[in-house]
Formats: structure tokens, sequence, C-alpha cells
């Protein structure tokens, strides 16, 4: 049985629809982020609900049921609907579902997608003429069911305000985390992402919010030691010859073994792990653009506009307006 808790006074509701065959790796996302009591982050956290077309034990991948407490009446009350990967891609929810999702959008919820959720959305017709997000595998499917659907198989997520969609599995935690960064901010988020043991933002060269996970390294690894280095002096020159310096390691195996770590290159990495840490500077500090672009070590202000850009998907003076507390 799935805990849930009821929508209190303010409480922003989350409600995720449940169905026969549904992956509970999806719902223990949202669960995760949007169900546990967080008291320490003192903010007027969510309340959260499962519900189904009809209310009982849902069976899951695996071989397992789920609790569906709440019929879809549910969706009427939710201010946030989370739709996990679809059971079947290659057929239609039911009627009964369609609709309570098109009134729930007409009133204003906002609608989310994980994995192939985006078939459900892309059912209702609300992704029509949009850019939607799904596993890579599914994508060509998405495209050939839905063509009024512009699909874009290389990114995580895809915010369009009322209408979100990610990719496979774990994309759903970056739009989830992403939700947070949206109502709460990037530090309430970036606290839950540490209570999860998760990066608050990741890249694999497709994503819209920052940073690659790092693998985790032991004590004493001349990686780690380099990563650690770059973190406390992100606001000083630094490249491939002076972390490897610090590593103990020739250029070439610095590079070579940074990227068996992190997946990425060290130059690259640095410009993530710049542009991740000028966020809380952007929603708090009250210098202009170009000065918090110096502060975390980029040597002119074009240079920090555009990575800012390439990686986010706006502008740093579109993201200081929309999250600045």
């Amino acid at each position: 049985m799935i805990a849930h808790r009821e929508s209190s006074a303010g409480a922003h509701h989350v409600v995720v629809l449940g169905y026969e065959g549904m992956s509970p790796f999806e719902l223990g996302v949202a669960t995760e982020v949007f169900a546990l009591p967080r008291p320490e982050l003192e903010v007027d956290w969510y309340s959260f609900a499962l519900c189904a077309e009809r209310p009982g034990p849902l069976g899951a991948v695996g071989g397992f049921a789920i609790e569906a407490p709440h019929g879809l009446e549910a969706l009427g009350r939710a201010d946030t609907i989370i739709v996990p990967g679809s059971a079947d891609v290659h057929a239609d929810p039911a009627d009964a579902v369609l609709e309570a999702l098109l009134a729930a959008h007409a009133r204003g919820a906002r609608l989310v997608s994980i994995c192939s959720g985006a078939f459900v959305l892309a059912a209702t017709g609300l992704l029509d003429g949009l850019t939607a997000a799904t596993h890579w595998r599914y994508a060509a499917l998405l495209r050939s069911r839905f063509p009024r659907v512009r699909v874009d198989p290389e990114v995580l997520y895809l915010d369009h305000g009322q209408i979100l969609t990610s990719a496979g599995t774990a994309a759903g935690i970056d739009l989830c985390l992403h939700l947070v960064r949206r109502d709460h901010g990037a530090d309430i988020a970036n606290r839950v992402a540490r209570r999860m043991v998760v990066a608050p933002h990741r890249d694999g060269g497709q994503a819209q919010f920052i940073e690659l996970p790092v693998q985790a390294v032991g004590n004493g690894d001349p990686i780690a030691a380099a990563i650690a280095h770059a973190l406390d002096h992100l606001d000083e020159p630094l490249d491939v010859d002076v972390l490897a310096r610090v590593a103990h390691l020739s250029p070439r195996q610095f590079s070579r073994r940074f990227r068996a770590t992190t997946g990425t290159s060290p130059g690259r990495w640095l410009i993530e792990q710049r542009i991740h840490a000028s966020l809380p500077l952007l929603e708090h500090d009250e210098r202009g653009i170009e000065a918090l672009g110096q502060a975390v070590g980029f040597p002119s202000p074009a240079s920090y506009r555009q990575h800012f850009r390439e990686i986010v998907g706006v502008s740093p003076a579109a993201y200081r307006s929309r999250f600045r507390a």
C-alpha cells in the first residue's frame, strides 16, 4: 500500500495517475520527491496521492500489486498530475482517463509525463504542436502515432509551462527536481537532491539543465582530489594542466581517467559546474550578470551568456527573472 498524504491548506497537491502494468520505479521517483515530508526545508511542501481509473490493486512490473486508494476524481483536485510510463505504447488510454486529464488541464493543472507517459498526454491532443520528450527507444513510435507532436529524442526533459515531458526512467528524477526548482528555487531543489544522493542537474550532452552526475570515488582517488580542488576554486583559472597537477597525473592520463569517472571531458565538466554554481547567485545575489559570470570563473560576459544559454536553454537574465526569490 503506497502511503499518501491528503491535501492540506496551501499545499501544492501532486497526484500520480496509476494503471495496470505500471513501473514501480517511476512511481517511486514521484513518491521520493513529493510524498516524503520535509520539515527541515521550512517551506509548505507538497501533498501527494495515487489514483487510477478504478481504485484498488494495480498489477506492477515485477509481479506485485500497488494499491491505488483514489479514483479519477482525485485528478480534479490536483495541482500537478504525473503520468508514469504507459503500459502499452500501442494503445490509447480509456476515454474516462483522457477526459479527466483534459478537464484538469483546462482548469490549470500542470501535466507531467515520465518516459512513455508522453503517449498518454499525446492521446489527449495536448501535445499537438509542442516538442515532447520520451525514451529514445519510443521516439520514432511516438512520432509515427502522433505526427502533430514534435519529438526530441535528445533531451532529458522539456518544459512548456503547463505541460512537461521527460525521457526514460531516471530522467523522471531530473524533471521532478526541476519542478521543485520551479516551485521553490534552486536552493531547495539542491537540498532535496542531496538527500536523494543524486545530482540536482544532469547533462549527458542532451540535458536542458546541467551537470553529469559524478560516479562515486573513494578517498585518496586522484580524480576525486582534482574534482574537490576545482569545486573550491571555480573562480580561478582552471584547465587540464592545473587539475592534472593536483591529481599527480599527466594531462593525457588525467583526461582519460576523468572521462572514465564522470563520462565527460574536464573542460566540459568545468563549464557545467560554473554554470551550476551561478544559479543560486542569480537567484539571491544583487550583482549584475557580468559580475556573477566572473565570480564563477568565466573570462568574459559573452562566454558566460553563451554557455549558460547552451546548457540551461535560456539567458542568465531570463533565468534570474523566473527564479529570483
